[in-house]
């Protein structure tokens, strides 16, 4: 029994092997985050308040140069939410992730690279948030994921590195605040390399 259980092993990581996306391409890619941003501070109380993490989503497209270490850049849009008891606040940027990879083994490899991140609009619950210290911010990306065929799946985590406060003012409630614009998010993408 254990011979055969071995042996079941080592012909699915053989296949494996021979399944895994091989070679350079271009492709496109989608998913889901799970995100929060930073801190918020309105001008009536003092304290800091961290957002729940929620859901959100990315479209984007790839492109892959190498076979055993790659380089992997890609331009996705991004779309993420993170609930304050003051509201929710809104944003959709532009991400480009330069990713160095290295298959490990079959169809698992790990990657990390620099994300440069472009903020196309903000909200902050009905309030749109003009005056962003910065549009254009650096994060990191770091993951694993697994290819078959022309197919892949991979999970990364994203930080922002530069602190990128948002300020507004509430002319309704004559409310005034900061909101820290930086991205922390799990990112669960699915990917189709076309060619």
């Amino acid at each position: 029994m254990k011979k055969l259980f071995l042996t079941t092993c080592f012909i699915t990581l053989f296949g494996l092997v021979g399944m895994s996306q091989n070679g350079s391409g271009f492709g496109i890619k989608g998913g889901l985050n799970y995100n929060g941003n930073g801190d918020y501070f309105n001008s009536i109380s003092t304290n800091f308040e961290n957002p729940d993490n929620t859901f959100g989503y990315h479209l984007g497209i790839f492109g892959k140069i190498g076979n055993k270490v790659y380089l992997r850049p890609e331009l996705v849009y991004t779309k993420t939410k993170s609930d304050y008891n003051s509201g929710t606040f809104d944003m959709s940027k532009l991400d480009a992730p330069i990713l160095v990879g290295l298959k490990i083994i079959g169809p698992l490899h790990v990657f990390a690279g620099p994300s440069f991140q472009y903020i196309l609009d903000t909200e902050f619950e009905g309030v749109t948030i003009d005056n962003i210290e910065n549009d254009f911010s650096i994060g990191l990306n770091f993951g694993i994921g697994v290819n078959f065929n022309s197919f892949g799946i991979d999970l990364r985590y994203e930080r922002g590195f530069s602190e990128n406060e948002g300020t507004f003012l509430d002319n309704n409630l004559g409310v005034g605040g900061r909101l820290d614009t930086r991205p922390e998010q799990l990112i669960l993408s699915l990917s189709i390399k076309l060619f």
